[in-house]
């Protein structure tokens, strides 16, 4: 209960009430709770260096208010005082460092105490120690993972049981939930926003992840009945976390099952058990929004022991009474009521954090699910696949998409894009677990059918892995596998994405990523038509500098463009495709590019275009890309939405008679390899050479010539 303060009370009154909550050892008396309101709740409303510097106003020794007490009255007041300040630093460290202007306060106040002799207690206000604690949310190191090399780890998704896939979402859940501290907390209800605020963006990108993962795995299947299972498999993995009470994970699974690209698959909902569809309705009862998810509250106020919140339901909450309640009172006084709701409801959330869940999790699963779930697809991206898995009605009229209410509006959209650092990072995590599984021989090679089983495991489909074609996939093919996969390199954003050009150059070039020379007569190399950098054909799709629109026009003297003459109208339907102009500015090109490529069969992949060679006509291109055909499937193949861009049409479906006396691909590549060392013997003699230049003219600067005067005789 807040007693007196109940009407509101200033400042000064609540760090008076505070200093005075502890007693003359230093403990403190009754309850913490206003105290601690006191310190959380103010950085809603002032900063920390204020309210420590309204404390010091109050320093007994240095106040108008304390000039009639007694000697040692001041001395009890300013012991307390040290009590109150040493408590804010123990049970609140994380402020003085993240705020280097409270602690440079802090040593003010230490200064004003030594002036009045009271040097002895200076000492209280020790922070040394805080270098030596750990920086870290210690909340999140607390779970542990296990690592075994005795036994071969299945890191395949049909292999994984519901109750291991559950346990697996439940601690990268837990992790991230763990880092969300009290301030990330204040500053949403203070900004009602996610800029600037990390932790929290990971934690709903992290839902929205999971949620798109799983809309992917089911549309990967190209069957009904294949979809189906693993549309079954997800209700079993939602029923395993709601009974591991994960009801943040528990949210993202049913709302991935329950979007209507999912949903609208009506040959897929067929072969789904009766039994199975009665469990997801269930679900679907328990997270409905109706009433304020009535339902997800009774469960949530009934549970016990490690449980995990939809974080979006509770951060409404927040703001709810943040716009409920006013600041101040009407007599000017700060509203404590509001202050001490708003501490309820984040103080629920942080206590949560200390009941770690009973888990058994493997280290390289934890990396194959981190990898898998770094997704960034658009709603039309997978409503086109779900149109290509099971075309829609061509009489009835296209079918707006939505989101049911299931799904947790505030969530939306949010994505937080890594820097290649942190994507790199991930992909080496998940090639360290393959090669520790599946390499037990330590040769530094896995075979290719272990390959394309891992592959599966991801809902998209990649580039070929095995370049050397020996049957067998190295280090370094298997991480420039992951590295080069387009869902991938979209999740760099729309500055990474190049609209390159096979383009012929007038003039000698250099490649702007690896500087070698571009070889050839015509088309030797590509061009980006939005900020006309320049690169071999080998290097677009590891180029990683940042797009730069418009920074440098494309001059159309310097390349030929395809025929980009269009095939068919455009009548509405999926299995149509329509040709943009090459004059059209479409964003996110490159990446098209990479999704229409992945789709190709592996076989015609061996026969792609080389520098030198004509671009093949769009006209070949049969529709038939858009759903896997040719060659037997693997256990999880998985095709790519893709937008209807020219650029699908790249690839040939056939051989022409006279490519068959043109040299093969392998006689193409030992050559360009001798060109490109002799490209960098030539560089270096280039270097070289410029350095003795400027060193002579150097040497010419120092040494003056003098004329020669000539012979009057």
């Amino acid at each position: 209960t807040l007693g007196q303060f109940t009407k509101g009370a200033s400042w000064e009154e609540l760090i008076q009430a505070s200093i005075q909550s502890f007693d003359d050892d230093g403990n403190v008396c009754h309850s913490s709770h206003l105290l601690n309101i006191t310190l959380t709740m103010h950085r809603l409303l002032l900063s920390s260096k204020d309210l420590l510097e309204k404390m010091i106003i109050l320093y007994p020794f240095n106040s108008i208010q304390f000039k009639n007490t007694l000697e040692v009255e001041k001395s009890t007041m300013c012991l307390k005082m040290c009590y109150f300040m040493r408590y804010w630093i123990s049970e609140f460290w994380t402020m003085f460092q993240l705020h280097s202007c409270l602690a440079e306060t802090l040593e003010q106040f230490k200064e004003l105490m030594k002036e009045h002799g009271q040097e002895n207690l200076c000492s209280l206000l020790q922070t040394k120690w805080m270098g030596d604690r750990a920086w870290s949310q210690k909340a999140s190191q607390k779970i542990k993972v296990r690592s075994s090399r005795k036994r071969k780890v299945s890191l395949l998704f049909d292999h994984l049981e519901p109750v291991e896939l559950a346990e697996h979402l439940t601690y990268l859940e837990f992790k991230s939930f763990c880092r969300i501290s009290f301030a990330d907390y204040q500053k949403y209800v203070r900004n009602e926003c996610l800029s600037e605020n990390p932790t929290m963006e990971r934690s709903i990108a992290l839902c929205n992840g999971i949620s798109q993962w799983v809309q992917l795995m089911v549309l990967s299947r190209p069957t009904p009945q294949l979809r189906a299972e693993v549309f079954t498999k997800f209700i079993y993995v939602a029923q395993n976390l709601q009974q591991m009470q994960n009801f943040n994970s528990l949210m993202a699974v049913v709302g991935g099952i329950c979007h209507t690209s999912i949903s609208r698959l009506k040959d897929t909902c067929t072969h789904v058990p009766t039994e199975t569809t009665k469990v997801l309705n269930e679900m679907t009862d328990l997270l409905s929004s109706s009433r304020n998810y009535e339902n997800y509250r009774q469960a949530y106020s009934k549970s016990t022991g490690f449980k995990i919140p939809i974080l979006g339901v509770h951060l409404k909450d927040l703001i709810a009474v943040n716009e409920a309640m006013t600041d101040y009172m009407e007599n000017g006084k700060i509203n404590v009521q509001k202050l001490q709701a708003l501490y309820n409801h984040i103080n629920e959330l942080i206590q949560l954090q200390q009941n770690l869940p009973l888990l058994d999790a493997n280290k390289d699963l934890v990396h194959l699910l981190t990898l898998s779930l770094d997704l960034y697809y658009t709603e039309d991206e997978i409503y086109e696949l779900s149109y290509a898995r099971e075309p829609r009605n061509h009489r009835a009229p296209p079918a707006t998409p939505y989101k049911p209410p299931v799904v947790v509006n505030w969530a939306s959209g949010v994505a937080p894009k890594p820097d290649p650092k942190t994507i790199s990072k991930h992909v080496q995590r998940m090639v360290d677990s393959v090669f520790m599984n599946y390499d037990h021989d330590e040769r530094g090679f896995i075979s290719q059918e272990d390959f394309e089983k891992i592959a599966a495991s991801f809902p998209f489909s990649f580039c070929v892995a095995d370049k050397d074609k020996d049957g067998l996939i190295s280090r370094e093919e298997i991480t420039a596998y992951f590295m080069r996969a387009s869902v991938i390199c979209s999740k760099l954003g729309l500055g990474f994405s190049h609209n390159f050009q096979e383009t012929t150059y007038m003039r000698p070039t250099f490649c702007d990523n690896c500087s070698g020379f571009l070889w050839g007569v015509i088309k030797q190399g590509y061009r980006c038509r939005d900020c006309g950098m320049n690169c071999h054909k080998s290097c677009k799709d590891q180029v990683a500098f940042e797009c730069k629109k418009n920074a440098k026009p494309s001059n159309s003297a310097d390349w030929s463009p395809h025929s980009n003459t269009p095939t068919r109208s455009h009548d509405g339907s999926d299995e149509t495709r329509f040709i943009y102009p090459p004059d059209t500015q479409i964003d996110n090109s490159d990446r098209n590019k990479q999704f229409s490529l992945s789709t190709v069969p592996r076989t015609m992949m061996v026969h792609k275009s080389t520098q030198t060679e004509e671009t093949p006509s769009s006209s070949n291109v049969q529709l038939s890309l858009l759903c896997p055909s040719g060659p037997p499937l693997t256990p999880c193949p998985s095709p790519i939405p893709q937008r209807k861009r020219v650029c699908a049409n790249k690839t040939p479906n056939t051989l022409n008679p006279a490519e068959e006396n043109k040299p093969s691909y392998e006689a193409l590549e030992k050559e360009y390899r001798s060109l490109q060392k002799s490209n960098e013997r030539l560089q270096r003699k280039l270097k070289e050479a410029e350095r003795e230049v400027e060193i002579l003219k150097t040497l010419l600067k120092r040494h003056t010539i003098r004329p020669v005067e000539q012979d009057s005789s």
